[in-house]
């Protein structure tokens, strides 16, 4: 005796819509939020220090709480909403990627204050020798690597990639991280453009063109922790107390200024060259995403 065949039935139009790429942006936020309020509550109801955290107080307790909304609104995100493997946070690859990050994110970096130094815009004085590493390592390394990788280039750039392509993916998750640093200490119009054109796009297609939330992460993270607890730099308008002490000296275009070097030409000319490399990369695997339209227009024809 013969089996019935089984018919394929479509989702729902609420599922339809919570899985376009929209309603899983919204869906990510809206958890996101709410697990920030849980959090909240923990948060309190351990006594932890509340308001703006100088870095000698941040513990691993307290940013665990400050990511921990974040990582896991991005897993129910994908496992219950995408129904997929988290490849892009494999943990098979997580070592491998993040060192990969960490190193190119240092080089570059170091090579932003070593063209500086040249120029004579940076300028050592001395060493430090009672820097605090844990406090900034843990907010501006780990804190600032995850959860800002998580949604910019997790969330944005990967669903809007998805749904209108790469290039507007890159301009739109871009857009949105340098707008994220406009309310920065010493934060400027030119700053945030800058954020955006040199960190926004390098970062969008490094994940981009390997797939890996941990290199992006880890590029992230050491390029935040060279700028600040090693080379003594405001890092996006927060004043650093750095392994070297040193200090700037020359116009504002050149040095960053208040903000910091990533406010400088010579940052954005150097990531310039980084995500040129990157998009090239790109082009030559065939890899950059049209919008879906045209795909599907493709796939009809």
């Amino acid at each position: 005796m013969s089996a019935e065949p089984t018919v394929a039935t479509s989702p729902s139009l609420p599922l339809r819509l919570l899985r376009s790429p929209l309603g899983r942006i919204v869906a990510f936020f809206a958890t996101m939020t709410a697990l920030f309020f849980i959090a909240g509550r923990i948060y309190a109801g351990l006594g932890l220090p509340k308001g703006n955290l100088t870095f000698d107080q941040i513990t691993p307790l307290i940013e665990a709480l400050r990511l921990a909304p974040v990582v896991l609104a991005y897993w129910l995100l994908v496992r219950t909403i995408e129904r997929r493997r988290l490849d892009e946070l494999a943990a098979r690859k997580a070592v491998p990627h993040v060192l990969l990050g960490i190193a190119g994110g240092a080089i570059v970096f170091s090579l932003v204050v070593g063209a500086l130094w040249a120029l004579g815009a940076y300028v050592v004085d001395g060493v430090n020798h009672d820097v605090h590493w844990l406090g900034p390592i843990l907010a501006m390394g780990v804190g600032a690597g995850v959860g800002e990788e998580i949604v910019s280039r997790g969330v944005i750039f990967r669903i809007v990639e998805e749904g209108l392509g790469t290039w507007a993916a890159l301009l739109l998750s871009a857009a949105v991280f340098g707008g994220l640093h406009i309310w920065n200490p010493h934060a400027t119009t030119w700053s945030a453009l800058s954020i955006a054109l040199e960190a926004g796009l390098l970062f969008g297609l490094l994940f981009h063109v390997t797939r890996s939330l941990w290199v992006c992460m880890g590029a992230h993270a050491a390029w935040n922790v060279a700028q600040g607890p090693l080379y003594g730099i405001p890092v996006s308008g927060f004043e650093q107390k750095g392994l070297l002490a040193a200090h700037m000296q020359g116009p504002d275009w050149l040095t960053g200024g208040a903000f910091g070097a990533e406010a400088s030409v010579v940052a954005l000319a150097l990531c310039s060259i980084a995500t040129a490399g990157c998009l090239a990369i790109a082009v030559r695997r065939g890899s950059l995403v049209a919008p879906s339209w045209r795909r599907k227009r493709v796939a009809t024809a």
